[in-house]
């Protein structure tokens, strides 16, 4: 069961602009957005109105929660999601990620690609190191990250990854447990670092 005083009051999400091949990854972008709305937990996203970035932040709007869509200056402005709470132009793809950090107490990954993967292990790593206290999950939407799970638990039994460190991500295919867990390490991480 999750706090109604919340230490987590903003999430960064990094997901597709593209649906992909399956509707699930549009519906649990959608699922995402109405708990966030719910829990009075704000988005912090990239900005598109395109792909599951759109499920997303139209289900968080439509259950009248808070949007903020940080974009790079070069992105399309006919891309960027209309109706949103706030925007912030950004001057690059890395100011972007440092802009989404500062404003989020924890990050989720939904199923994305490569900059999906960039950003949340960028953010992970900042994490794990103890430079922030806002912990990374995977809603692993149809076991759509199981492989890269098992590719880091192959780099534990490999001995180049910590087994206290893959267990600091978070990973789980339920939206709620996830924001439940989330939550959970962000008031220990913030107590400790703070």
């Amino acid at each position: 069961m999750y706090c109604d005083v919340s230490s987590v009051r903003q999430v960064a999400v990094y997901c597709a602009s593209s649906f992909g091949r399956h509707p699930l990854y549009a519906d649990v972008a959608a699922e995402f957005g109405r708990i966030l709305a719910e829990r009075n937990i704000g988005l912090v996203y990239g900005g598109s109105g395109t792909g599951t970035m759109q499920s997303l932040a139209e289900a968080v709007l439509a259950n009248g929660g808070e949007v903020t869509g940080v974009f790079p200056s070069e992105f399309p402005r006919e891309l960027l999601q209309s109706g949103l709470t706030r925007t912030i132009e950004a001057d690059s793809l890395a100011e972007r990620k440092e802009l989404m950090l500062e404003l989020a107490d924890a990050v989720v990954a939904l199923p994305g690609g490569f900059g999906t993967l960039d950003e949340l292990f960028d953010a992970f790593s900042r994490f794990k190191l103890g430079f922030i206290s806002k912990p990374c999950g995977l809603l692993n939407a149809g076991g759509y990250y199981d492989l890269l799970l098992k590719f880091l638990d192959q780099g534990v039994d490999s001995g180049l990854i910590a087994q206290q460190d893959r267990e600091m991500l978070i990973a789980s295919d339920d939206p709620a447990a996830l924001l439940d867990e989330l939550e959970r390490v962000r008031s220990e991480s913030a107590f400790r670092i703070g």
